[in-house]
């Protein structure tokens, strides 16, 4: 959901610009013409409105194309992981896991892991508050071995149970940037 509202932000400003043949991606934006700097700059001064900004570090972008297939995998995709998340990331973004998580983690100060982990309980945040699923459904769409495994893993990041956490009332979802 929350990348969804990104994209779109992202699109309104370039098409408040004039800028007709792009594509916009979590994270990504393709451009299909070349573009002046002062071009640049009106981009640039755009997303800054909606917290957003330029990445033109190759380190900073390949955390974020990290960030991008995480969320794209916790938030919109119906199929659970066939490979671990290394294995995933690596084949994804054509680098060893072991770069990947170093680059990460310098960057960032946290783990994938830790990353990912924090989104799946974000994500299962999101699926107790709808109130569509039973807290077994949502441990298999979320890939969790078991409710067990779920519940422990929900207290440790949150200080709740799922089901206290649904008895508090908490439906706001956080801020992408501010998970973990």
């Amino acid at each position: 959901m929350v990348s969804l509202r990104c994209i779109r932000a992202t699109t309104d400003a370039l098409q408040k610009l004039g800028f007709q043949d792009y594509e916009v991606n979590l994270g990504e934006i393709n451009l299909i013409d070349t573009i002046t700097s002062d071009q640049i700059s009106q981009i640039r001064s755009a997303l800054l409105l909606f917290g957003f900004e330029i990445i033109e570090n190759k380190k900073n972008s390949l955390v974020q194309q990290i960030k991008s297939q995480i969320i794209d995998i916790i938030y919109h995709s119906e199929e659970p992981l066939v490979n671990n998340l290394s294995v995933y990331l690596s084949q994804q973004l054509h680098h060893e896991y072991t770069y990947l998580a170093n680059v990460f983690s310098d960057h960032e100060g946290k783990t994938i892991a830790k990353f990912y982990i924090c989104h799946k309980i974000e994500r299962v945040k999101e699926l107790l508050t709808s109130r569509q699923l039973s807290l077994m459904e949502i441990a298999d769409k979320m890939n969790y071995s078991s409710i067990s495994h779920l519940s422990s893993q929900f207290k440790k990041v949150t200080g709740l149970t799922p089901s206290n956490f649904q008895k508090s009332g908490d439906r706001q979802p956080s801020p992408i940037d501010k998970i973990c």
